[in-house]
This record gives structure tokens, sequence and C-alpha cells, in this order.
């Protein structure tokens, strides 16, 4: 288990923490701190009153709640976004409306979640060519897959 600092910022006193909806969670719940109405096509970016800091080596994965995209049509914006692990700001939800209708979002509720991952960095090294492989140069749809 990896221990990470969170800070609950004034304005969101009284929110639950980010926590997991279930012991096999992948997922840290992140909620809204304040409320807001998402029209249908617009994309607002939500606050949710928390920051955290990350050790290094770990990123945290802002994903969106399949509930809200298959019910509501509403995502996260830049699916999945990244928090890196010196950033020590308020981490904000770029939620987005592909539905018809607006979707209200009220102060606690649970708008995206939160995924920690280990994270390697690497080193580049320009070559003239790169080695061949069974697939090669093909891209988007190559592999055959639907």
């Amino acid at each position: 288990m990896t221990d990470v600092k969170i800070m609950l910022l004034p304005y969101a006193k009284g929110l639950e923490l980010p926590a997991y909806a279930t012991p096999g969670s992948a997922g840290l719940d992140l909620r809204a701190a304040e409320g807001a109405v998402l029209q249908p096509g617009a994309h607002l970016l939500i606050p949710t009153g928390v920051a955290i800091a990350l050790p290094a080596g770990f990123e945290g994965q802002v994903r969106p709640r399949s509930g809200l995209a298959v019910k509501h049509g509403v995502t996260v914006l830049n699916a999945p976004g990244t928090i890196d692990s010196d950033y020590r700001g308020e981490i904000k939800v770029p939620l987005i409306n592909h539905s018809h209708q607006n979707f209200v979002i009220a102060r606690g509720d649970r708008i995206a979640q939160l995924v920690i991952a280990p994270v390697v960095q690497v080193t580049l090294t320009q070559v003239a060519a790169l080695d061949e492989t069974t697939r090669g140069t093909g891209g988007f749809g190559s592999s055959g897959a639907s």
C-alpha cells in the first residue's frame, strides 16, 4: 500500500474525501465541490476541493464514471487526465455533456474517478532507423481488431 497525502481545501469543508466504493475498486470517487448545470454540448471545469501529493514514480489518472457516461452522456473531456507527481494544486475535472438535456451537478456528487498508477520515465535515444516488426508501420485498424 502506497501512502498518498491529501488536503481538503477550506471551501470544501464537509465534503467526503475521495474513497474506493468497493474493496475491488481501482479508482477513488472524486466529488464536486460546487454545484453547476452542464448544458448539452457544453463543458465545464468542476473543482473537487482536494489537492494531493503523489510520490515520485506515480501519476493520478482522472477517468470518467461509467454510470454518468451511460445514463447521462456525461464524461471527462480529456480522459484520462493526468496528475503529475509534482503537482500540488486543486484537482479539477473537465466534464462534457454529450446528451441533449441539461445535467445538474450538486455539491458532493461523484463526478469522476482517480486511479493512482506507477509511471516509468525513459531516456530517448535518437536513431536513423527502427527495428523491423511484423506489424511494421500499420496504424489504426491494421492489427485486424474491430
